[in-house]
């Protein structure tokens, strides 16, 4: 099986998620969107495939999401966009779908 990680390994979720990727045996492309973001459309397309909207995938912990209250969903992939921090992570995706890896064990539902 194939999955595509959408990853920090700053981040202790996401570097859980990546191991229980590699235990499951998938075969791993990782991203590191910090470094190479996807597109804002390319957003748009993982949340729509994961069922959720961007609100739910804003990482509101950054003191930069706090202006995005309320904000539309345009709004807030304009600026996940121009400031990738903003996506909540580990986004994991693969043909069954894509998930958002809070907590990690929630990427099983796609392998």
């Amino acid at each position: 099986m194939k999955a595509t990680i959408y990853h920090n390994p700053r981040c202790s979720k996401s570097r859980e998620t990546l191991a229980l990727l590699e235990a499951a045996g998938a075969d791993v492309t990782v991203v590191e969107y910090l470094k190479t973001p996807p597109s804002r459309a390319g957003l748009a397309r993982l949340y729509a495939k994961a069922g959720m909207t961007p609100t739910q995938g804003l990482r509101t912990a950054e003191d930069s999401a706090k202006p995005l209250k309320g904000a539309s969903d345009d709004a807030i992939l304009d600026a996940m966009a121009a400031n990738p921090i903003l996506i909540e992570r580990p986004l994991v995706e693969t043909e069954k779908g894509v998930r958002l890896g809070r907590p990690p064990e929630k990427v099983r539902e796609i392998l």
